[in-house]
């Protein structure tokens, strides 16, 4: 796939069928992940892969209970409170595995490295012709006490990119973009 064709086709997938996504194609997802840029060449980013969908239910489940609880209400993003009060809903939209992308490191950019890798991860994904969906509604509550211990992750590791894989069920539509605001100093 050619890069600019990646770039402008890529969207975020909210609708996977089960087909498990193979190692082998996962594997090739990390080692797109890692070759993102870093500050100072740290590499920080630590990369946990769930398959298995008992544990993705429990995430699921205490992730939308932490959100309701954290988001203050009525706010500019009350259109979120209505799917998570729905038993129903999967923050995961049932993908069939979640990589999370945390770092143990300190520095001032560790977080922007992770967000990098992330993206490469995605793009790599929709070039294998695969879906993803970073899921904002987890990144808060893998970084409890009671997310962590979900995932068996160190205490002291942050949480910074949970991205669902999978097999799309249908191709995203697009979404408009805004022009660029641009200011041209001289």
């Amino acid at each position: 796939m050619e890069l600019n064709e990646a770039l402008f086709g890529r969207r975020a997938t909210r609708e996977y069928t089960q087909q498990i996504v193979d190692e082998v194609i996962l594997n090739r997802l990390l080692l797109a992940a890692v070759q993102a840029p870093s500050a100072v060449n740290q590499q920080p980013w630590i990369f946990t892969v769930v398959r298995n969908q008992g544990i993705l239910d429990l995430i699921s489940r205490d992730a939308k209970a932490h959100v309701m609880a954290t988001i203050p209400g009525p706010t500019p993003a009350d259109h979120v409170h209505g799917p998570l009060r729905d038993p129903d809903f999967h923050i995961f939209y049932h993908a069939p595995a979640l990589i999370l992308i945390s770092v143990a490191a300190t520095g001032p950019w560790v977080i922007e490295d992770c967000a990098l890798a992330a993206e490469n991860l995605m793009l790599a994904a929709h070039g294998a012709g695969l879906g993803s969906c970073w899921i904002g509604f987890a990144q808060s509550y893998l970084n409890t006490t009671a997310g962590k211990k979900a995932l068996n992750l160190p205490t002291a590791w942050i949480s910074v990119a949970p991205i669902i894989v999978g097999h799309p069920r249908a191709t995203p539509t697009t979404v408009p973009r805004r022009a660029p605001v641009v200011r041209w100093v001289s």
